[in-house]
């Protein structure tokens, strides 16, 4: 079997005079500026990335639009995570056609900025998230872990919909209280049919930390999820809060070392593309 390609299954792309990156401001610091393609390129390049999963970063479906735009003139994003409002009577149509779109492979509620963090269980969303299910649409579930038990329960009530946990959950690794996380981490991992992204995992740590820094963490979503459950992510840009593309690369394929290549192929690349159902050909 041919081994599969190397995979970021977490970046990003933004332009901020769109206007709907409520979330970017000039505290942002080095990461509020436009990011495109042309940035990225080089980084792949270095990395030995040959495909991205491109992720949405506003709760717009015109920055959906936008992206699926980008991606259809960029080779290599070989899929897309939009958003959709869940919350209104349309949104099962609305998913029906956005599943339509080349590219479009999953969606993303921006579940850790809502006030209601039982949010995933409302019946109401009910429709659309079984429209995903029928479009064969995966569910990036953006969640701290507080939401770890919800999602536990939000997994069993949809057992068909493939949900991955975006950046381990975000985890306090600055803080270090670690032990909730853990508990829950390892519980739903156990008891429900999902993968986990390591990625952005750098923003949740102290600024420079280093590889001993993330061991424990990253121990913990292998132990817990397996290879075969896990796809390595960059989360750039913003990454470059607290690293860069290179820095991240090197540091997840050093906590990886002790995986056989099978495994670490799997990490690097073979998870996102069986988990998206990302093409085999570039």
């Amino acid at each position: 079997m041919d081994e599969p390609p190397a995979i970021d299954a977490h970046q990003h792309f933004w332009t901020l005079g769109r206007g709907d990156y409520g979330w970017l401001a000039p505290a942002a610091g080095p990461i509020y500026r436009d990011f495109g393609p042309g940035d990225l390129a080089p980084l792949l390049a270095r990395a030995g990335v040959s495909r991205t999963v491109l992720v949405q970063a506003a709760p717009t479906e015109a920055e959906t639009h936008f992206l699926l735009g980008l991606a259809a003139r960029t080779t290599f994003v070989a899929g897309v995570v939009g958003w959709v409002d869940f919350d209104t009577r349309e949104a099962a149509d609305r998913v029906s056609l956005l599943a339509r779109r080349p590219k479009l492979v999953g969606l993303r509620p921006m579940i850790q900025d809502l006030p209601d963090d039982d949010w995933m269980l409302r019946p109401q969303l009910g429709p659309a998230i079984e429209a995903m299910v029928d479009a064969a649409l995966c569910f990036d579930a953006l969640v701290k872990p507080r939401h770890l038990p919800v999602l536990h329960r939000f997994a069993h009530r949809y057992p068909e919909l493939r949900i991955v946990i975006d950046h381990g959950a975000k985890p306090d690794i600055k803080g270090g209280d670690l032990a909730a996380w853990r508990r829950d981490l390892r519980a739903i991992a156990a008891g429900a049919d999902l993968v986990c992204k390591l990625s952005g995992l750098l923003t949740e740590a102290a600024p420079g930390a280093g590889v001993e820094d993330l061991r424990p963490v990253v121990e913990t979503l292998i132990e817990a999820f397996g290879p075969e459950r896990l796809m390595w992510g960059s989360d750039w840009p913003v990454l470059n809060l607290n690293g860069d593309y290179a820095g991240w690369r090197g540091m997840a394929e050093a906590l990886t070392t002790h995986l056989s290549p099978d495994e670490r192929a799997a990490i690097f690349g073979g998870t996102a593309q069986r988990f998206y159902g990302l093409p085999h050909d570039a």
